[in-house]
């Protein structure tokens, strides 16, 4: 059973002509073990809400996962597939790509995330067992782990977080061959990896990666342990290929037809490429259905339950909202223009969640160790190895493993994911949020601290850049509330989205309101940008901005106003969602033929689209300074004053322009 995984892993790499042949060959009899003996799983429904999750960490190795899933009977990969290996439009894509109907749980491939995924996956199964009970939430999580993944620090991040939560449930089977694509782990390692672990608080076992036996005991006394496992399976890279097998090359030197003739002999497997015998296949296809018994009496058990039980466990499942959320947010607007506004914009987001946490109790709050300036914790109780219903994760300073476990969390449904940090630090987050924009999961990254505003900090806290790389990322919707308002209007249109991450910008310093209690109940910010205030008279100049920048904007328009020019102002919450409007609204908001002036504490880049061919901005050209907030924003000239100055300059030149 383990050499058919070798063999259609190597025939599948022949056939392209290129892959990643070291982990399906190593790691053979690990993955056998686990699928026929110890995995949770039923190949028949593939999104089963009580499967246990695997994780290729080291996706890479592709084709162990896709050699599983075709043996286990998973019919989105039959034979054909496996034969269009890398092709366009194949199921088996070079890395993993998210498709839970098809069996795989995440995409991996940036090594290191897929591990961190695994741990969140582990922390949603364990916040949802303490809410809905064994019968309805027991599952576990197993990662299959490489070298690299344990190597990238966000390993080592997940590995302390899995200890002190005491994540039972979390299985790593780490293929421990000594080699990576540079060769020896000697060349860049000198500690004992297994010992990390140890320290750390975990269950570790060290076994022999192709001894059958005593990969299905280790993987039985994991049940035992409360704490996370690591397996250390002791392997050869490329086992089965004489030419490349314990080598350098053996991680993903390109292969030849005399390479699979020689693994064919060596290996006592006479049978023509893609042909698995009978008997082997049906070995497979038995493990592939191990689980169904499991299932179905899962599906009694929730069929079985009262009726306003089993609604709300299937409404988490789905991910829907309960009945009255949207009712909160609006009664949060109507309130919040009566009030003086927050004295940090970022308290404006936890105000609005800690009004929605009766009714979002599937929501997970994780948080980079900034609790006191964020403010999100209020009516949260933590989530610890003592108390898993906490909503509240304290990571520490690890927005690395923070933003990967976030996603592990909505990959794994059921969870309404935030993670919190400063914007500055969302580098650190930056693989996760690009791989949650890939896989389309709904996360909310949650940045504060948004701009000069901060203050005496200085430069190195203030993320002029951010905000245009974070807009770079196709699919990632990022949202600048301006006040209160805009922000309930923005979280009304996120929370419904499903598709996607949503980065959310908040100032540090306070947010005045530029919204009234007479705006009504229509979600404006829902369309990305609106015009705030229209012109009186003719329009002849529109202000666009954003967040905090918006009432310096409003302030420009009263100078200009004041001087008979007609002047528009454009909130611009959401660029992501103003792109999808259609044409004709996003030239009302825009005012074509009118001279355009942008404001935005940060850099120019990518406004060029909004402003056109004459527009002017006013914002950051480089990195900031430190000193008071108010003084940096007349320092670097983002007033009303430069505002206005720039629109009365673009006017004067489209005048001389037109003589």
């Amino acid at each position: 059973m383990a050499h058919a995984i070798r063999m259609l892993a190597i025939d599948a790499i022949v056939r392209a002509g290129e892959g990643h042949q070291g982990v399906p060959l190593g790691m053979a009899e690990i993955a056998t073990a686990l699928y026929t003996r110890s995995l949770k799983f039923d190949a028949q429904a593939p999104e089963w809400p009580d499967r246990d999750r695997v994780v290729l960490s080291n996706g890479h190795g592709s084709m162990l996962l896709y050699a599983l899933l075709h043996l286990t009977g998973y019919a989105a990969f039959d034979i054909e597939q496996l034969k269009t290996f890398r092709e366009l439009g194949s199921h088996c894509e070079g890395h993993p790509e998210r498709n839970v109907a098809h069996g795989i749980e995440v995409t991996t491939g940036p090594l290191g995330q897929g591990v961190a995924n695994a741990l969140g996956m582990a922390v949603a199964e364990a916040y949802l067992n303490a809410r809905f009970g064994d019968a309805l939430v027991n599952h576990r999580t197993w990662a299959f782990v490489g070298d690299g993944c344990l190597q990238e620090g966000v390993g080592q991040e997940m590995i302390q977080l899995a200890g002190h939560w005491r994540l039972g449930k979390l299985t790593l089977l780490w293929d421990d061959n000594a080699i990576t694509d540079d060769g020896s782990t000697a060349l860049s390692i000198s500690e004992n990896v297994a010992e990390r672990f140890r320290v750390a608080g975990w269950h570790v076992q060290q076994v022999d990666g192709h001894d059958l036996e005593a990969l299905d005991a280790a993987m039985a006394a994991v049940y035992e342990d409360p704490r996370p496992s690591l397996i250390a399976c002791k392997t050869i890279i490329a086992r089965g290929l004489a030419r490349l097998q314990g080598q350098r090359g053996g991680h993903s030197a390109k292969l030849f037809e005399q390479d699979a003739e020689q693994a064919r002999r060596d290996l006592d497997w006479p049978h023509p490429p893609f042909v698995v015998p009978e008997d082997v296949l049906s070995a497979w296809r038995e493990a592939g259905q191990r689980g169904r018994q499991a299932r179905r009496a899962w599906q009694d058990r929730v069929q079985a339950l009262p009726a306003r039980e089993r609604a709300e466990f299937e409404r988490v499942l789905q991910g829907g909202l309960r009945e009255g959320w949207r009712d909160v947010l609006r009664r949060y607007r109507r309130e919040a223009v009566q009030t003086a506004p927050q004295s940090s914009g970022i308290f404006i987001c936890a105000d609005l969640h800690q009004r929605l946490t009766p009714l979002m109790p599937e929501r997970l709050i994780a948080c980079a160790d900034l609790e006191a300036p964020m403010g999100h914790k209020r009516d949260q109780a933590a989530f610890t190895a003592e108390h898993r219903a906490g909503t509240y994760l304290h990571c520490g300073v690890r927005e690395h493993a923070m933003g990967a476990l976030a996603v592990g969390m909505a990959a794994h449904g059921g969870i309404v994911p935030l993670a919190l940090t400063y914007l500055a630090f969302s580098d650190y987050e930056r693989p996760a949020l690009r791989m949650a924009a890939l896989m389309g999961l709904p996360v909310h990254f949650v940045f504060s601290h948004d701009s000069i505003g901060i203050g005496r900090n200085g430069p190195t806290h203030q993320p002029v850049e951010m905000l245009a790389s974070l807009r770079a990322l196709p699919g990632m919707w990022v949202m600048r509330p301006a006040d209160a308002v805009e922000a309930a209007e923005c979280w009304e249109a996120a929370l419904q989205r499903r598709d996607g991450p949503v980065s959310w910008i908040f100032a540090r310093q306070s947010l005045p309101h530029v919204r009234s209690a007479d705006d009504g109940m229509d979600n404006r910010s829902a369309r990305g940008a609106y015009v705030l205030l229209e012109a009186e008279g003719p329009r002849q100049v529109t202000l666009l901005a954003t967040g905090s920048e918006v009432a310096l904007a409003v302030q420009a328009r009263q100078h200009l106003q004041a001087q008979g020019i007609g002047t528009a102002v454009v909130s611009m919450p959401c660029w992501e969602l103003f792109e999808q409007q259609d044409e004709a609204y996003q030239r009302a908001v825009l005012g074509p033929g009118t001279v355009r002036v942008g404001c935005e504490a940060a850099v120019d880049f990518g406004w060029c689209r909004w402003l056109g061919e004459r527009g002017r901005f006013v914002g950051m050209r480089g990195f900031g300074a430190s000193g008071p907030g108010p003084r940096l924003y007349e320092h670097f000239g983002i007033t009303s004053q430069r505002i206005v100055q720039e629109a009365l300059d673009a006017l004067q030149q489209a005048s001389t322009q037109g003589r």
